[in-house]
C-alpha cells in the first residue's frame, strides 16, 4: 500500500542515519473513509485520491512544524511503499483524520520511493501556517486561511535516491 508519511528535514536524516524509520509510523493512504469523503464534492479518481492522501500527510508535516518551531519551515512528506499487512486503518471516529493510518512496523528506508518537499522561498509561508494550524484545526477560520494558502504551494519531487541532498546544508 502507498502510504504518505508527513516528517521533517531531521526526521530525513534519520531515516537515512538508521535505514528505517521506528514504529509506529503515522501516515495516509487512500482508504475507504478518505474515499468516501474525497467524493462528497463529486467523483474523484485513483490520482486524485493519492493527492489527497499526500495533501492531508502535508497538513500533517505542518503540525510536526507547529511542534517544533526550531525546525526549517519546509514540509516534507513521504511516499513510501509499505506491505498491506503492516498497515492498521486507523481513520474512524470523530478524532481521526480522513485516510490516517498507522505502519505498525519499522517502515524501511527500501519501502521509500519519493519525498515532497517545500521549495525554499515558500518557508516564510509554511513557518505562518505551522503558526496557524493548530487554530485551523480546531476551526478558527482565519487561521485556516493562513494554512489553506500553502495548498498553491506546489510540493518539489525527490526521487528516493536524491534523500540526501534534503538533509546536506546548502554549500
Amino acid at each position: 500500500m502507498r502510504v504518505y508519511i508527513p516528517a521533517t528535514v531531521p526526521v530525513v536524516a534519520d531515516l537515512l542515519s538508521r535505514g528505517c524509520l521506528p514504529p509506529p509510523v503515522e501516515a495516509f493512504a487512500v482508504t475507504a473513509s478518505l474515499r468516501s469523503w474525497a467524493q462528497e464534492t463529486g467523483p474523484s479518481d485513483d490520482e486524485e485520491l493519492e493527492l489527497v492522501a499526500l495533501s492531508e500527510g502535508a497538513r500533517a508535516a505542518l503540525r510536526l512544524l507547529a511542534a517544533a518551531p526550531e525546525l526549517a519551515g519546509r514540509r516534507v512528506v513521504l511516499a513510501a511503499d509499505v506491505p498491506d499487512l503492516s498497515v492498521r486503518v486507523d481513520d474512524e471516529g470523530d478524532l481521526r483524520e480522513p485516510g490516517q493510518v498507522t505502519v505498525t512496523q519499522a517502515v524501511a528506508l527500501g519501502w521509500v520511493r519519493a519525498a515532497h518537499v517545500d521549495e525554499a522561498a515558500a518557508e516564510r509561508d509554511v513557518r505562518a501556517g505551522a503558526e496557524a494550524v493548530v487554530d485551523a484545526d480546531a476551526g478558527a477560520p482565519d487561521a485556516e486561511a493562513v494554512v489553506s494558502l500553502l495548498d498553491q504551494c506546489e510540493l518539489l519531487w525527490y526521487d528516493a535516491d536524491e534523500l540526501s541532498t534534503l538533509v546536506q546544508p546548502a554549500r
